[in-house]
This record gives structure tokens, sequence and C-alpha cells, in this order.
């Protein structure tokens, strides 16, 4: 019932956005011919419903129709997204003229909305592609000789799924094996759904990187909306070692992963810390999908933790949400007392294969100790 619940409200929204997108253009361009109506009508009509149609049939099925429908229909929605705003900039700007009573061309001032709004969209798409190595340092406090100058690679929201898939796994592959890190960890939403798709065939690239210790892997919301075996037997299958509410520890240095779901329920999460018994005298980096409950993880005497799940935002104006929901710390290093907190803006994209006012990267860590 929540499933639908969920879904009948986006189309409620969607239906919405595309009736203002309607009366917008039909005003500002003043179309009036019946067929011209009717054309648009159906257009956008089909544009609207065209998201949840795709998105129940990439769902069941898996097929080369079926991801270029799903692919145009998650694209449309960015572009979308970028006309409403055009179009309420046009009715803003619009107002001013009338109340002002200057003169102004209506059609001309559309027009150039809508070109920039595409021209973003472009650029919004190219951007999603173009995915930066962003390095950081980390200082722990009683980090073992054998761990100065250690480098792990972090990724975070991957989202293989129908809109990419085996290829680009392989491409952040290749730029992982690169950077010829001594560790790598993998921070939850690494699918995007997809249970149609074979999930070891999209995530086989990462088996063939090597590295000292190994990779590792935590569920992210995406692997854990219904049931998170075929996603958990993929990376199993890949030599991926997944951390479940539990703890690694490597040559004096605990390396702690909890899974999404038990990470959002504040006494299962306190639970599960308490229960992996977590030495304070030795270094400790918690991986954890989702950047909050912080004050638990720094009350348990936890060094770091490295979350995703933010995408900072992904498209415009959106980081100012996370940034709200999440406190300031939706990206960047940062601290919260003595605990330091990265989050990563992610490297692939959920929705809309675009990115805007944010980047995807592949987060390099450098381990050292307190200067």
């Amino acid at each position: 019932m929540r499933f639908f619940l969920f879904f009948g409200t986006v189309q409620a929204v969607l239906l919405l956005g595309h009736w203002f997108l309607y009366k917008t253009l039909i005003s500002f361009f003043g179309v009036n011919q019946p067929t011209k109506l009717w054309a648009l009508r159906f257009i956008l009509g089909v544009l609207s419903i065209s998201l949840i149609g795709s998105s129940f049939l990439s769902f069941r099925y898996s097929s080369l129709p079926i991801r270029c429908l799903y692919t145009a229909s998650v694209s449309w929605l960015g572009i979308f997204y970028l006309l409403i705003l055009a179009s309420c900039l046009a009715w803003m700007i619009f107002g001013i003229v009338r109340i002002f009573h200057f003169p102004m061309d209506r059609r001309l001032l559309m027009s150039g909305l809508m070109a920039l709004a595409l021209i973003v969209s472009l650029y919004g798409f190219w951007n999603a592609t173009n995915i930066r190595i962003k390095t950081i340092s980390l200082p722990l406090p009683n980090l073992p000789v054998a761990w100065d100058g250690k480098r792990a690679v972090w990724i975070s929201d991957v989202h293989l799924g129908q809109v990419r898939n085996q290829r680009f796994a392989q491409e952040i592959a290749t730029k992982i094996q690169d950077l010829r890190p001594d560790i790598i960890f993998i921070g939850g939403d690494l699918f995007d759904g997809g249970e149609a798709m074979d999930l070891y065939h999209m995530v086989e690239p990462f088996s063939k990187i090597s590295s000292t210790y190994g990779s590792y892997f935590i569920t992210g919301n995406h692997e854990e909306f219904y049931d998170n075996t075929p996603y958990l037997q993929a990376v199993r299958r890949a030599g991926i070692q997944t951390l479940h509410n539990t703890k690694v520890e490597i040559d004096g240095f605990q390396i702690i992963g909890v899974g999404f779901r038990e990470s959002r329920n504040q006494n299962r999460f306190r639970r599960v810390l308490q229960e992996i018994q977590i030495d304070r005298q030795k270094p400790s980096l918690l991986l954890k999908h989702v950047p909050d409950n912080l004050e638990m993880v720094r009350d348990e005497g936890i060094s770091a933790q490295i979350s995703g799940h933010t995408h900072q935002g992904q498209v415009l104006f959106f980081r100012f949400i996370t940034s709200w929901i999440y406190k300031g710390y939706d990206y960047g290093l940062k601290r919260f007392g003595e605990l330091l907190v990265y989050t990563s803006s992610g490297v692939g994209t959920w929705g809309p294969p675009m990115r805007i006012d944010t980047e995807p990267e592949i987060v390099v860590i450098q381990f050292s100790k307190p200067r």
C-alpha cells in the first residue's frame, strides 16, 4: 500500500508540473491553434507518465529497449526540472515588468530561458560523466606505523542499473586500479535497484582490482529497499568482503561497517556499535552510508566516519536541502567534536544522469598521524 501511495504521489506531482509547463508555454508563446494545442497536450501528457511507466517496466525486465526508455524518461526528468525553474523565473520577470510597465517580448524571454535550461541540461549530462579524483588527508590518533602513509579509495553511490551498468563499473574500476590503493571501501548504493538485471555482470569489473588489504562493502538504502540477498551475493561473488554490523582489525586499525537498515534506527544503531566492542585505544574508521547520528558515533570513541548518500544535492539548488537535512555534514571533511567526518558527493547519479553544482568523485584517503 505504501509503495502505491508513494508512486501515486510522485505521479500527481509530475502531472501538476507538466500542466504548469503547458500553461506557461501557451501563454508566453501565444499558442491558440487547436492542432498545436492538442499536439502539445499529447506530448507533455506522454512525458508526464513516462517516468512511472518506465520505472515499473525496469523493475521486471531488462533489455535494450527498456533501458533506452528508462534512460530517456529519467533524462527528461532532469530537463523538465530545469524547464520548471525557467518557467517560474519567466513568470517572476513578467510580474515585475508588469508592475513597472517596462516593454518586454514575452516570446523572446521564454525562448531565452528555455535555451538556457537546455544548455545547462547538456552541461549537467557531461559533468556527470567527468569523474574527479579527490584526495583528502585523514589524521588519526594512535595510528600504527604500518598505516602511516597508506592510501584507501572510497567510492559511494555508484548506482549501477538500467542507466549505468557494466561499462560504467569498468571505467571506475580502471580509475581505482590506476590509483594503486592499499584498501578499497565501497559505501553503499552500489546498485540502483536493477533486480531484473545480471547483478554480478555489472559488478564484475571490481573483482579485478588488486590492493594490499582487499575491498570492503556496506549496504546503502538502494540495497535495502527489499531483500538485500541478491546484492550481497553479487558483491561476495566479486571477491568483495561485506561489513554488515561488524569490524575487522588490520595491523592495529579497526574498520567498522554498519548496514543501512540498522544505522537508520537509533536504538539498533547504538546496540550494534556497543556489540562490536570498539577499542578506544586503537584508531577506528566507520563505514556508514548516511552522515547522521554523529553523536552516537562520537560517544563510542570512533576516530573517523566516511559516508555518502547525499550526492551533495546532485542538481541545482538541492545542495541547500541536503545541507539543511544533514546539518552541514552533507559534503566534505569536517569535525564533530573529536570525530572526523567525510561525506562524499558520490561517483554516480540517481534519477537524471546529470550533475549541476556538484561533481562526481572518487576519494583517495591518505592516512597519517596528527601533526
